[in-house]
């Protein structure tokens, strides 16, 4: 069983959780943006919660199938459409050998998760299936999907259900993302600080799998300080360290970028902080000058949104198992 990609859309990648294990070796998780999404998509029909799906970027990929699957689209509204009539999102519905599913435009957010019943086989490579565009790796040929590809489908359930909009989240508006103050806070004034968590900020142009970059709001006052051995001598720059997902950079204190899952591991610019891993869902959803804040938080409060995070997940998993 397959599927054929007709025509790809803007940037559509087969994702699923990521290949933990491997970053300190310079290999990022990569895996889905908004991995509640991926994991409601799978759970509509019939997948284990981690199994390989498209995503798709802003324009979704145009799809014939040649044996009958159950298909469910989460994440962004990106309206799909069998043999050009509507179906439902976040809803679980069948196709037939020979049907066409393809999109219309995008209503809200940024990303949308197509799960097909079975699975997409491609090969695990470091114990994943998911697309590492920069090293070539995982997904399809290590690649985004071309017009002409055809996936491999795995075996698996049957599915059905809907996930109901208040079991769903997406960002507010502004988008409110959570942030742990950093090793390197001591590097800017408390007025500053204070400044950047005030701030309206817009996302930049530049958005995508290895960062969110942000702009719109007061550039950073650093303490005056003497750069040390191995650090350049802008007032961002420090003796190369590693880089947590979810890192706040600032290069010259003017555009933070929040680091996502296709980052590089490591690097010469100050970690301000890091957006919490309940919140990193949101950012994927994030459309170019959607309005966002940053917003500070401790590390319990952290931990806690965490555990609502778990809580979420489990919600949809009881209510699709009624």
């Amino acid at each position: 069983m397959a599927v054929k990609i007709l025509t790809p859309g803007l940037s559509t990648t087969v994702q699923d959780l990521g290949r933990p294990g491997y970053y300190h070796l310079g290999i990022p998780l990569s895996g889905g943006m908004d991995r509640f999404a991926l994991r409601s998509a799978n759970m509509l029909v019939g997948n284990d919660e981690g199994a390989a799906v498209l995503e798709a970027v802003f324009l979704g990929p145009e799809i014939e199938f040649t044996q009958a699957a159950t298909v469910a689209v989460t994440g962004g509204e990106l309206p799909p459409k069998v043999n050009g009539e509507d179906r439902p999102t976040w809803e679980a519905f069948s196709v037939k050998a020979g049907d066409k599913l393809s999109f219309g435009y995008l209503k809200s957010g940024a990303r949308a998760y197509i799960a097909i019943s079975g699975g997409i086989d491609v090969p695990v490579k470091l114990g994943s299936r998911s697309t590492y565009t920069l090293g070539a790796l995982g997904g399809h040929e290590g690649r985004a999907l071309k017009a002409g590809d055809t996936l491999p489908l795995g075996h698996g359930g049957i599915g059905g259900g809907s996930v109901p909009a208040n079991l769903r989240r997406g960002p507010g508006n502004p988008a409110e993302l959570r942030m742990l103050p950093g090793l390197y806070w001591h590097r800017i004034t408390a007025e500053a600080g204070k400044q950047f968590f005030a701030d309206t900020w817009k996302v930049a142009p530049e958005a995508d799998r290895i960062g969110y970059r942000f702009k719109g709001g007061h550039p950073l006052d650093f303490v005056p300080r003497t750069p040390p051995f191995g650090a350049g001598s802008d007032p961002s720059n420090i003796v190369d360290a590693c880089y947590p997902y979810g890192s706040v950079q600032v290069p010259s204190g003017t555009e933070p970028i929040v680091l996502h899952r296709d980052a590089v591991s490591g690097g010469g610019y100050m970690m301000l902080g890091t957006v919490i891993s309940a919140d990193m869902d949101l950012i994927g959803q994030l459309q170019p000058h959607s309005p966002a804040r940053f917003v500070e938080v401790t590390m319990d409060q952290a931990l806690a949104a965490r555990a609502d995070r778990k809580a979420a997940i489990q919600r949809v998993r009881d209510h699709l198992k009624r």
